[in-house]
């Protein structure tokens, strides 16, 4: 392991004993024979998790770690199925997170010390703090109602998006628009996870959440209008937010949410005015027309892609006395 001193090691090298486990040393055929798989099943694993394919059989281009990561994907059969095609899902989910995370993580690392300062050391904290999150966020979603054993949970499903942020993005410059992004981001998610939600993600101006239930998700709704409200208070180009929300049966499949609940949230959302909430009947019928902290008001049906007639409710939070 290089020590934290030695600032004057390159980055192929830093990357190389730091990240890779030691030098390349083998070719994929190799990698093949050590590690007991058939070299197609092993290419699979190494595309899925988001890696280019060697380009000959005689490239030199993996390593001690590599032949490692075969061996346990092949043989956690318990976890991610023990077929070959359940494997390479878990690989592709794997590998699609861990690619993100790292992308951030190198610019971080780039702009705020340059290639010719990363050193072991740095690589060593990075991975402590990752390694503590995952943990942290493993325990939290081990902790939530799991009681069905199955694919299919009972879920309020959100999105927020800012309006008008195609046009309003051509005229900020970068340092403008990842100041939005930030705290569009920021208000949105402490919203989310102070009031028991979690954010399944982020895509560009829009945010996707989930809750177990609709109070909670409501009480996000209206804690991210406040935020967002709030936070244009400084930010001129702050724009209003929309959001939509649905109740019911979800499908859970690798940390992302799919089906019929997950579109009409987003359709309500794309239907939704500016700084309004719009629930589904599933989510208005859950939450009740008597309840101490919200009002309903029913608004008629509209016809949006994929559904003739979709009802929808504003929700507000109720005027206390």
């Amino acid at each position: 392991m290089i020590e934290s001193g030695d600032l004057d090691e390159t980055l192929d090298a830093v990357v190389e004993r730091a990240l890779l486990g030691g030098p390349r040393r083998y070719t994929r055929t190799r990698v093949a024979e050590l590690s007991g798989v058939p070299v197609e099943r092993a290419q699979k694993l190494w595309v899925a998790l988001g890696f280019p394919a060697a380009a000959s059989d005689d490239e030199v281009a993996f390593t001690d770690a590599d032949v490692t990561a075969v061996r346990t994907f092949t043989a956690m059969g318990p976890i991610a199925g023990a077929d070959e095609q359940s494997q390479v899902t878990a690989a592709r989910t794997l590998g699609r997170a861990m690619a993100r995370l790292a992308e951030w993580q190198a610019d971080l690392i780039t702009r705020e010390l340059g290639d010719g300062e990363i050193t072991a050391q740095t690589i060593k904290v990075l991975g402590e703090l990752q390694e503590y999150a995952w943990h942290r966020h493993l325990a939290a979603a081990l902790g939530r109602s799991h009681e069905s054993g199955g694919t299919t949970r009972q879920l309020l499903v959100g999105f927020a998006d800012m309006v008008g942020y195609t046009r309003l993005s051509r005229h900020l410059d970068p340092d403008e628009l990842t100041e939005l992004l930030d705290t569009f981001e920021s208000a949105t998610t402490d919203a989310i996870t102070t009031h028991g939600g979690w954010v399944i993600k982020n895509v560009g101006d829009e945010v996707m959440f989930a809750a177990e239930n609709v109070r909670d998700g409501a009480r996000i709704a209206v804690a991210m209008n406040a935020a967002v409200t709030a936070a244009a208070q400084r930010i001129s180009e702050m724009p209003q937010i929309r959001t939509g929300l649905a109740y019911g049966p979800v499908l859970t499949r690798f940390g992302d949410l799919y089906g019929t609940v997950v579109n009409v949230a987003a359709r309500l959302t794309g239907v939704a005015r500016p700084g309004t909430i719009l629930l589904d009947d599933g989510a208005a019928a859950a939450l009740g027309e008597d309840d101490a902290e919200f009002t309903l008001r029913h608004l008629r049906g509209v016809r949006v892609k994929g559904f003739s007639r979709l009802r929808s409710h504003v929700l507000r939070e109720r005027k206390r006395k």
